[in-house]
C-alpha cells in the first residue's frame, strides 16, 4: 500500500523512543494521511495497533519483507464523502449483498475485488442463492443486492434475480453492455416492482469512463442504459470517482438528465483490489453490510474478498452468518471505535 509518509524505525521500540518519533510524523499530516513505519522489530505491531485504537488513527496494513516489517496507519478520520445523503442508520443485516460472481467483461483499473475476464467465475450458485433467499425472509433482511464481476455473464441470472425478488426488494449491479439476446430474455421475466438495475456510468462523457473501464465502454453503457429504461425497469446510475471535483462534474450531469436523487449514487475509489489509489478502508471503518461471496460471508462488499473483511467461510444457516457478523461488530464496539461509517456501494 503506498503511503503519503513513509518512516523508517530501525529498531526501536514504543520503549526506546518510538512515540516520540510518531508524534513528529503526525504533527505534518493531515487527517487522511497515509503513514508508512518500516523496522526490525515485529513485536511493534500489537503495540502500534494498541496506540491507533487509543489515538484515533487506523492501522490498515501489516506485512513482511526480508526480515523488516512494515505498517500502515491512517492519520485520523476517512476523509468525508462527496456529498451524497447517507443513512444515519443501517441496522446490520438490512441490507444483504451476494457475488454472484468474480469473472467479468471488462477489466477495470480500480475493481475492488480484482473482476476481468480472465478471473476465475467462483460461482455462489442458484441453489445457494435460492436457499439464501429463503432464509433471508426471516432474518429482516431489507434489500438484496446483486453484483460480480458481472453478474449478466451467467446464464441463470434470470432465476437468481427472481429468487431474490420473492424475498426483499432486489438490485443488481452491472455495467449495463449485455441487454442483449438471451440476456433480454431474461430481463423480460422480471418483476419491475422489485428488481433496479444499477448501472455504473463513471463520467458525463467518455474520457473519463473508458480511462478507467476500456475504449468504447462508455457508448455501449449508454446504449445499455436506454435498453433497460426502454424493458420498463428502474434505472440508478453509479459513479466511482477520484476526485471531489469528479463528483461535483457528474452530479451536474446527472442534473441535467433530471436523476432523482434516490437513483444516483457517487463514490470515491477504494483502496482495495485492483486500485493504485484511492480512500483507504480498514474493518474498523465500515458499518458492516453482511455480504456472502462462494468463499465466504464478509464484512462489507467493498473487500469481498479481502482476509482482513472475511468473517466465516460457513454461509449456512444463514442467521449463525448473520450472528457472526453481528458478534463481529460488537467487538469493534468494545474498543470505542468512532470511525465506522456508511461507505455506500450502491
Amino acid at each position: 500500500m503506498r503511503a503519503d509518509v513513509e518512516l523508517n524505525i530501525g529498531r526501536k521500540t514504543f520503549a526506546s523512543g518510538l512515540l516520540p518519533e510518531l508524534i513528529a510524523v503526525l504533527r505534518r499530516c493531515r487527517p487522511g494521511d497515509l503513514v508508512a513505519v518500516s523496522g526490525n522489530e515485529p513485536s511493534v505491531g500489537p503495540e502500534l495497533e494498541t496506540w491507533c485504537r487509543f489515538t484515533g488513527n487506523s492501522l490498515l496494513e501489516t506485512t513482511t519483507e526480508n526480515g523488516r516489517a512494515r505498517w500502515v496507519f491512517r492519520y485520523g478520520a476517512v476523509p468525508e464523502p462527496t456529498g451524497e445523503p447517507v443513512e444515519e442508520h443501517r441496522p446490520v443485516g438490512s441490507r444483504l449483498w451476494l457475488y454472484t460472481n468474480f469473472d467479468c467483461n471488462l477489466h477495470c483499473d480500480y475493481c475492488c475485488v480484482r473482476s476481468s475476464p480472465t478471473a476465475p467465475r467462483r460461482e455462489l450458485g442458484l441453489a445457494r442463492i435460492q436457499r439464501i433467499a429463503r432464509e433471508a425472509t426471516e432474518l429482516g433482511v431489507k434489500e438484496i443486492f446483486v453484483t460480480g464481476g458481472e453478474p449478466f455473464l451467467l446464464e441463470d441470472i434470470g432465476e437468481i434475480l427472481l429468487a431474490c425478488a420473492a424475498a426483499a426488494p432486489t438490485t443488481v449491479l452491472t455495467n449495463g453492455m449485455l441487454f442483449s439476446g438471451r440476456r433480454a430474455e431474461s430481463l423480460r421475466t422480471l418483476p419491475r416492482d422489485r428488481v433496479v438495475l444499477q448501472v455504473s456510468l463513471d463520467s458525463a462523457t467518455p474520457e473519463l469512463h473508458d480511462l478507467h473501464r476500456g475504449p468504447g465502454t462508455w457508448a455501449r453503457t449508454r446504449e445499455g442504459i436506454q435498453r433497460a429504461r426502454a424493458h420498463g425497469f428502474r434505472v440508478r446510475l453509479a459513479a466511482t470517482v477520484s476526485t471531489d471535483a469528479e463528483a461535483e462534474a457528474f452530479r451536474q450531469f446527472l442534473d441535467e438528465e433530471e436523476i432523482a436523487s434516490e437513483d444516483r449514487v457517487i463514490r470515491r475509489i477504494a483502496l482495495r483490489g485492483s486500485a493504485s489509489d484511492g480512500v483507504a478502508l480498514s474493518r474498523a471503518d465500515l458499518v458492516p453490510e453482511v455480504t456472502i461471496t462462494a468463499d465466504g460471508v464478509y464484512w462489507h462488499p467493498v473487500g469481498a474478498e479481502d482476509a482482513d473483511l472475511l468473517v466465516t467461510r460457513d454461509i449456512f444457516p444463514l442467521a449463525e452468518s448473520f450472528a457472526a457478523v453481528q458478534r463481529a461488530f460488537d467487538r469493534e464496539g468494545e474498543h470505542a471505535n468512532k470511525l465506522a461509517r456508511i461507505f455506500n456501494c450502491a
